[in-house]
């Protein structure tokens, strides 16, 4: 008997929204979007819609199918959070005013697999989780709102069927820098690692999280 493969095959979703913002973490006080979507940011909508300790996410690739446009925007946000050395917040006086670069009409195909990790039991495989991604997505159930980035931005999702067409990708090639890959927490202290990000003809390659790429 052959042994279970520890990869599905490649599965796309497709999602959409009003507006996004894919933070820059350099950025402090402001909130400014990254021009695409992040694959931190693809692994949470995906983790939204199927999120099991057995399995992992691994996005490959993500296609930006509108023409990327932003919009400027000032609004009130609380300066501090909820702890126990702050039980409780009077919004009138915490409220500060910040401006955000948001980005506005997105839509991705987000490109992943999904591979067991040393938490799946021995009747767990990669065609379960799988099909089990598909019914969920096709039927817009979700663990918790997925969202663009902030939570305050809804995402709208589907599945891109197998053998379906793929959603037209927009024609655009342009240097996009350093972007944000994933946080590692393997270790105590987060560290956040990047990677030299390019959009080709409207599709973002995402090297693996191991590769000599990916830079802390």
């Amino acid at each position: 008997m052959s042994e279970p493969t520890m990869r599905s095959r490649l599965l796309r979703l497709k999602v959409w929204g009003e507006n996004a913002c894919f933070t820059r973490p350099e950025m402090k006080a402001e909130r400014v979007s990254y021009d695409v979507m992040t694959p931190s940011a693809a692994r949470g909508i995906l983790e939204a819609v199927l999120w099991n300790p057995a399995i992992v996410w691994r996005v490959s690739q993500i296609d930006v199918l509108k023409p990327i446009r932003w919009e400027s925007v000032r609004r009130n946000e609380v300066g501090d959070l909820m702890s126990p050395r702050i039980p409780q917040l009077f919004i009138e006086e915490q409220r500060q005013q910040r401006a955000g670069l948001f980005l506005r009409e997105v839509a991705y195909t987000i490109h992943a697999r999904l591979e067991l990790t040393d938490k799946a039991r021995p009747t767990d495989t990669t065609v379960k989780f799988q099909e089990m991604f598909l019914r969920r997505a096709k039927r817009g159930q979700c663990f918790h709102s997925p969202y663009l980035g902030c939570r305050e931005f809804a995402a709208h999702f589907e599945p891109v069927v197998h053998g379906q067409p793929l959603p037209e990708p927009i024609r655009e090639t342009c240097e996009l820098g350093y972007m944000l890959h994933d946080i590692d927490y393997s270790n105590e202290t987060p560290m956040p690692h990047f990677f030299p990000a390019t959009l080709r003809d409207g599709r973002l390659q995402i090297p693996s999280f191991a590769s000599g790429e990916v830079r802390t």
